[in-house]
């Protein structure tokens, strides 16, 4: 049996840089200068997330054949096309079970872990090196990452404490990069697992729109993942 995966799209209004979110595959995005280049670019980035989870010990098979579908496409809002953290979609809004939240935890974990693991191998020179097509450092790239889990938690949950603690470590060069991206993945799970059932169906309304812990879990996942690929596209990247 082929199994259809619902694609949901932000954008521009002239549907220039575009980010595709794969609900069904919680974690995996696709993006694209263009909402063209950006479902050419969906498959791809499926199969290769749908392998990771499968590494994992997830019920999937990365040769399943597999349909998509364009389910909903926001072109009006802020910073779109970038994964922003004002986009909710109808998945967004529905409450995380606890079995759904060990899933995903496991998830984020991992690709942390990875993260981790790739910046352990590599030396001062090699994070801060230009990549040779440009961009962002290696270090930069941690950085942003590490710098981004408190907020999407701290949205949803009204207050998220620690996390600027360990960035600032970092950022200050107190506390080694390695060690700042797994314990803020560790602070992230345990301020997760102590959620209340009522926190985990909640939408909490912010001056800039909703905000809902689903949506939370999912941004961090997509933001690990999205730059988790960024980097294991250039020579010498983690793997997948």
């Amino acid at each position: 049996m082929t199994t259809t995966y619902g694609l949901y799209l932000e954008s521009g209004p002239r549907h220039r840089k575009t980010m595709v979110h794969i609900l069904d595959l919680l974690g995996c995005v696709a993006v694209g200068p263009t909402t063209e280049d950006a479902l050419a670019a969906a498959p791809a980035a499926m199969r290769a997330y749908i392998g990771f989870l499968h590494q994992l010990g997830e019920p999937f098979d990365p040769q399943a054949p597999f349909d998509t579908r364009v389910v909903e496409h926001i072109t009006e809002g802020a910073w779109l096309g970038n994964g922003s953290p004002y986009v909710l979609y109808a998945p967004d809004f529905e409450p995380v079970g606890g079995d759904e939240l060990d899933i995903y935890l496991a998830r984020y974990q991992a690709m942390r872990a990875r993260l981790a693991g790739w910046a352990r191998g590599q030396t001062d020179i090699q994070l801060d090196a230009e990549p040779p097509a440009g961009g962002r450092t290696g270090r930069a790239i941690l950085l942003h990452v590490l710098g981004a889990t408190g907020g999407y938690l701290a949205a949803a949950l009204g207050g998220a404490p620690g996390f600027s603690k360990i960035y600032g470590a970092v950022e200050r060069g107190e506390l080694p990069i390695i060690d700042g991206l797994l314990q803020s993945a560790d602070l992230a799970q345990s301020t997760a697992r102590r959620t209340t059932l009522g926190q985990r169906a909640a939408v909490r309304q912010l001056p800039k729109g909703p905000r809902t812990f689903h949506q939370a879990l999912r941004r961090m996942l997509e933001h690990d993942w999205e730059h988790l690929a960024e980097l294991s596209r250039r020579p010498g990247g983690p793997r997948l």
